[in-house]
């Protein structure tokens, strides 16, 4: 049994990202993983790093629990959706936020290195879009690059795996129920 944080990168718990963390988690919660969960929309806090690091922001409590559950967590969960090939901006002022020097990474003297203070985790990214995944990748580029490479990666989770699901607007309602399975499996798994 796998220790398994999921966040909702969706202010809104009412869509198809909700019913998609909540397909995750039933699932993840019937073969007896042990859960946590944030849904963004929930949070209470402020979204701008207004010093950049220059000088650390007192986290909110949200974030700081956060933080905790991530610390917990033997395998992290993100759903979101892709809006203008980026994750929602709440979602990256949260990480922008929660990220930090000292929890998540460390430079090393002279700025030659770091070191990674999350590893011994993996990770699921799963998103949605209004466009097919592939043209999306072929016209824009990797639009999960920079969570997973720059953000979890950087930080020392591996492997990190991607589920893209698009385009959204043209799915079936068919279709849609069977990508909710296919999360309660993946949630079964704890992958």
């Amino acid at each position: 049994m796998k220790k398994i944080y999921i966040l909702l990168g969706h202010e809104d718990k009412e869509t198809f990202n909700g019913a998609l963390a909540d397909a995750y988690e039933r699932g993840a919660r019937a073969a007896g993983h042990d859960v946590r969960r944030t849904n963004i929309g929930d949070l209470k806090f402020d979204p701008i790093l207004h010093k950049g690091y220059k000088e650390i922001q007192v986290l909110e409590p949200d974030l700081v629990k956060v933080q905790e559950d991530i610390l917990w967590a033997e395998h992290l969960v993100f759903i979101y959706p892709m809006w203008w090939s980026s994750m929602p901006a709440i979602m990256k002022g949260m990480i922008d936020r929660v990220w930090l020097p000292r929890f998540a990474y460390r430079f090393k003297k002279y700025n030659l290195g770091w070191t990674k203070l999350l590893g011994g985790r993996d990770a699921r990214v799963v998103t949605t879009m209004d466009s097919i995944p592939v043209i999306s990748r072929i016209l824009f580029g990797d639009s999960t690059r920079e969570l997973v490479r720059a953000t979890l990666k950087f930080s020392g989770i591996s492997p990190v795996q991607i589920t893209r699901i698009g385009p959204l607007k043209f799915l079936s309602d068919n279709h849609k129920k069977r990508i909710i399975r296919k999360l309660e499996r993946m949630g079964r798994k704890g992958k």
